[in-house]
């Protein structure tokens, strides 16, 4: 804003030109990070496939290289270098040939290269630019717990205060009550001029105020078919249904399963690394998410959202105990149910198909997603975070014989 004089004083031309600087500034920078997220979006599938971006948790902010941004700079000019155009050498004389050794000196170079431009952004703008990108729809709390946060209500009004929070429609009327009362106030030249004691400000009370408060189960396979690349790739996708899912709730906690044959819970660090083999009963994982459910998060106080990785193996015995659990237990219990099926060269890829079978769109918070590689993460994440896809594409191959 352009100051303007007080109290009768002029101030100096150069204080309008000051801000007028200030805001031609404010608006290139504006303009510039404009142009940085827009070349986010165009490279966004490779940010988020970068594992580097995933080990800086507990970091707000984020540095990331984008290419092709030119910063303006100063170019300085070397003392008797001469000019363009000057020097000895006749028009159609060749410079240099391809393979040809210049007359250069040998040894480190002093100039700087040509380097992509690091920028910062904070992960929040991130976890922002993703869910425009892909029309995120925001997660919408079905319970509020008994968490409360006392937040400020502007509903006052004191005589004491700062001046950023003034009340000037207040603090006039007050004036011009003083004025009439105390004979002052002129109906043909109607100035109302305030004095201290007139002055009037906002004040705020804290109000209690309910949190949403959520709690994320991810579940994997651990079994032998489940390699080093397949849990990678699980791990960048639950770090950004992660920050999603944060984006939306003040509180979030979260619980990581792992199961082969049988299921336990380990602590997140475990969660990736672990591996082990034998057989597959992904009904062992979904009884112990149902367990800890009952046990420790009330429908009624919390929002539960539950992610499952796979290669899609499965015991076929133990299809009708998961499918019985799922449906029964956890699909009416939390807001969104994701399944994910990674890839694998030693995996039958069968579970997918049998969940659409055997749900055919029954549910609206169960999502199904296919993640055959790291390519292919930020569509999965569309899936399971979007608009309830439809599961016909995951109903097309035969069904498995049994028996």
């Amino acid at each position: 804003m352009n100051q303007k004089p007080t109290n009768g004083q002029q101030l100096p031309a150069s204080a309008g030109r000051t801000d007028k600087m200030v805001e031609r500034i404010e608006r290139d920078v504006a303009r510039f990070r404009d142009i940085v997220k827009g070349k986010i979006r165009q490279n966004l599938r490779k940010f988020i496939t970068n594992t580097e971006l995933i080990g800086r948790q507990g970091k707000t902010i984020v540095s990331i290289p984008v290419p092709q941004i030119e910063i303006p700079h100063f170019t300085y000019r070397w003392r008797d270098a001469g000019g363009v155009g000057q020097g000895e050498g006749e028009e159609g004389d060749i410079l240099w040939v391809e393979g040809q050794e210049g007359e250069g000196q040998r040894g480190a170079g002093f100039l700087p290269g040509l380097h992509p431009v690091e920028v910062e952004i904070t992960l929040e703008e991130l976890v922002e630019l993703l869910g425009q990108e892909l029309e995120l729809p925001r997660l919408e709390p079905k319970s509020y717990g008994q968490m409360q946060s006392e937040k400020p209500r502007y509903k006052s009004i004191r005589r004491v205060g700062p001046e950023s929070l003034r009340h000037f429609k207040r603090t006039f009327r007050q004036a011009l009550r003083r004025q009439m009362l105390s004979g002052t106030y002129n109906h043909e030249n109607p100035v109302i001029i305030p004095v201290h004691d007139d002055f009037r400000y906002r004040s705020f009370e804290y109000e209690p105020q309910p949190e949403s408060k959520a709690v994320i189960f991810f579940m994997m396979d651990v079994s032998g078919s489940m390699g080093d690349e397949q849990k990678e790739i699980v791990r960048i996708t639950a770090f950004w249904i992660d920050q999603w899912v944060r984006r939306h709730y003040k509180g979030v906690e979260r619980r990581y399963i792992v199961h082969d044959a049988a299921a336990r819970e380990v602590p997140e660090d475990l969660f990736y690394r672990l591996r082990e083999s034998g057989g597959t009963k992904i009904s062992s994982a979904y009884k112990l998410c149902s367990k800890l459910i009952d046990e420790h998060y009330s429908p009624t106080e919390w929002n539960i959202y539950a992610f499952h990785f796979s290669d899609g193996d499965n015991w076929e015995e133990d299809d009708a105990d998961a499918f019985e659990v799922l449906g029964e237990k956890l699909l009416p219990q939390v807001n969104l149910f994701g399944y994910g099926q990674v890839y694998s060269h030693w995996g039958s890829g069968r579970f997918i198909y049998d969940l659409a079978d055997e749900f055919a769109n029954e549910s609206e918070n169960l999502r199904l997603t296919e993640i055959r590689s790291k390519e292919y993460i930020l569509d999965a994440i569309r899936n399971l975070l979007g608009k309830n896809p439809s599961s016909e594409s995951f109903r097309q191959r035969p069904q498995r014989r049994r028996g």
